[in-house]
């Protein structure tokens, strides 16, 4: 079984509207999906409409919540991520994630279809298409 880490961005795509493609991810039945308080926090800053909001709230119902974290600076090999960027991928391999699924192009587009730490980076889109 999956288990998927949905970075704030893929919340946010998720929830700002009805049929979302991003959405897709919740209808999977053999996965588990995981984010973290920081990832909720950051989409939840970028809501201020009402309707957007509660369907973030619902699609979070079904969503494991994880405490932020980050990785020790002396630990990171050489990835180069913005200090923002750390908690999400230190989220992703604290919590046992297979996939951290961003769409977050600027700042893990160079890590696409690659394995860091244990956790492949993906875009929503390319994880729904790489499934049988």
């Amino acid at each position: 079984m999956g288990r998927l880490f949905l970075d704030a961005n893929v919340l946010f795509s998720a929830a700002y509207r009805e049929g979302a493609g991003a959405a897709r991810l919740w209808q999977l039945r053999d996965v588990a999906l995981v984010t973290s308080d920081y990832a909720i926090e950051e989409a939840r800053r970028n809501f201020s409409e009402p309707d957007r909001r509660n369907r973030l709230e619902a699609l979070l119902t079904t969503v494991e919540r994880l405490p932020t974290t980050s990785l020790d600076p002396s630990a990171r090999h050489g990835i180069a991520l913005r200090e923002k960027d750390w908690p999400i991928l230190a989220g992703a391999v604290a919590g046992g994630a297979t996939h951290l699924v961003t769409g977050d192009v600027r700042d893990f587009g160079r890590y696409f279809g690659q394995t860091l730490f244990g956790v492949m980076v993906l875009t929503p889109a390319d994880y729904l298409r790489s499934r049988p």
